[in-house]
């Protein structure tokens, strides 16, 4: 029978004498994964989306036969859109400088920050279209971004701006850097910025363009940088303007040995004891990367629900090490997938990003640490869980219309029709066919639908030479 929604005060599904939306009907898919709380991967099925949200889930032959626009997806795997929880989009500018290639995550940034020092408005905008760009043709439909510096009359707006243009659901963090290297931090002091100046901005912000409600396209998150370059004056005034606000908080946290070091050395506690003292755990809270965390911290993060970020090609990149991600899952640490700034991770493809998870996981602690299933489920549930949302991650009644399709007659999928779903993760990384946000194609058939990628790339490339020029 066909699947319909209960209403749940969400407008679902349209009610008798209400004017109907606009639909969209997807149909004659060859796999469909829900990841809804039955996990099912359906054949033959499709999806029935009016305005931006889902109406029902099932096979082709139980749903409407007719709707104001039709995607027939034979040939291909339809899943939820994947969720990106931490990247930094303005290091696509940066991709393999020759001068950070080789190093551990302190000496790469002691290299990058005079480069990114020479940011300006345009860069930041140019580099969130191409970065955005990348993410939706490899699968993703929700990103969250973490923009923590701001030379040169650079604002968290450039980045807004730019993803309303190409129609990706974002989550914008006003990221900061308090702390420069007279005071004992990382950054130079050029880069920093007055801590009364950030915390205004970032209320500017929130009043300015934050959505709480369901479906929203533009979250605004509350963002110092990390341990090391902010104050715990401005990490304890950040968790309480959140809370006010009811807002998320996100940073890095634990990411290598270093990260650890200088925790001891400076706070004389561990990266998550740290975090615990300074009210920077919860349900309204996620760290990235926490490749370090101890047991204490996992269980830690696990009774507050503490989100984390997990990053494995940046990890790999940079040598920081396995993040313990089993044992994160196992404990019911809240755990993403993120790409990482394209500088770490040269790349920000997400279906490589899933691959990569499974991969390493399995290279730490042994081949039944993650499955095919388990590396999508992160990518999908896992990150809106990390991001506090509960409209995506799944196709299910209710939900926000996001999902992405992958052409599975595809050369790399040969040989791989028994299973599409573990073929999707254990293949070469597929780009998309289809993706829909929102109730809106993105994506067709391959192609950007929503903006001309030539002149970007183009402008990009252009933009990206003038920045490690000016800091020779």
């Amino acid at each position: 029978m066909l699947h319909t929604p209960m209403n749940d005060g969400a407008g679902l599904p349209s009610q008798p004498g209400k004017q109907p939306g606009r639909t969209m009907l997807v149909r004659h898919a060859d796999a469909l994964v829900t990841m809804d709380g039955a996990r099912r991967e359906l054949r033959d099925a499709g999806l029935f989306i009016e305005d931006n949200r889902i109406v029902a889930v099932g096979p082709t032959a139980e749903l409407p036969d007719t709707a104001d626009e039709i995607l027939d997806l034979r040939g291909h795997l339809v899943i939820p859109g994947l969720v990106n929880t931490h990247h930094h989009m303005y290091q696509s500018l940066t991709r393999a400088v020759p001068a950070a290639q080789d190093a551990e995550l302190f000496g790469w940034l002691t290299n990058l920050y005079k480069v990114w020092a020479h940011l300006t408005p345009e860069m930041i905008e140019v580099s969130t279209l191409t970065a955005m760009a990348e993410l939706l043709l490899s699968g993703c439909t929700t990103s969250s971004d973490h923009l923590y510096i701001y030379p040169n009359g650079s604002r968290l707006d450039d980045s807004i701006r730019a993803a309303r243009q190409i129609g990706m659901r974002f989550h914008a963090s006003r990221g900061s850097m308090s702390v420069g290297q007279k005071d004992g931090g990382l950054p130079p002091d050029s880069v920093v910025e007055r801590e009364a100046d950030v915390l205004n901005d970032t209320q500017r912000l929130i009043e300015t363009y934050h959505d709480d409600g369901r479906y929203a396209m533009l979250r605004v998150v509350v963002a110092p940088c990390s341990p090391f370059s902010v104050s715990q004056g401005l990490m304890r005034d950040s968790a309480a303007l959140a809370r006010q606000y009811g807002v998320s908080l996100h940073t890095h946290l634990a990411e290598n040995v270093n990260d650890i070091a200088y925790s001891r050395e400076k706070f004389g506690m561990t990266p998550a004891e740290y975090a615990e003292d300074l009210g920077w755990v919860g349900h309204d809270v996620w760290h990235a990367h926490c490749v370090q965390l101890d047991e204490a911290g996992i269980a830690l993060f696990a009774r507050t629900g503490t989100g984390v970020a997990h990053c494995p090609c940046s990890n790999m990149r940079l040598a920081s090490g396995i993040a313990p991600v089993k044992k994160m899952r196992a404990a019911g640490v809240p755990v993403g997938l993120g790409v990482d700034g394209s500088a770490s991770n040269d790349g920000a493809q997400m279906v490589a990003e899933v691959r990569q998870a499974l991969l390493l996981q399995r290279v730490g602690f042994g081949p039944d640490a993650m499955t095919a299933r388990e590396a999508l489920e992160i990518a999908t549930l896992g990150g809106a869980k990390v991001l506090n949302r509960d409209d995506i991650g799944a196709l299910a009644p209710g939900m926000a219309a996001d999902f992405v399709s992958f052409d599975l007659r595809q050369p790399l999928f040969a040989g791989a029709l028994h299973d599409p779903v573990a073929a999707l993760v254990f293949c070469a990384p597929s780009q998309v066919s289809t993706s829909v946000i929102g109730g809106k194609v993105v994506v067709k058939d391959g192609v950007l639908s929503t903006l001309e990628l030539g002149p970007v790339i183009e402008r990009h490339n252009r933009l990206a030479r003038q920045l490690v020029e000016a800091a020779r």
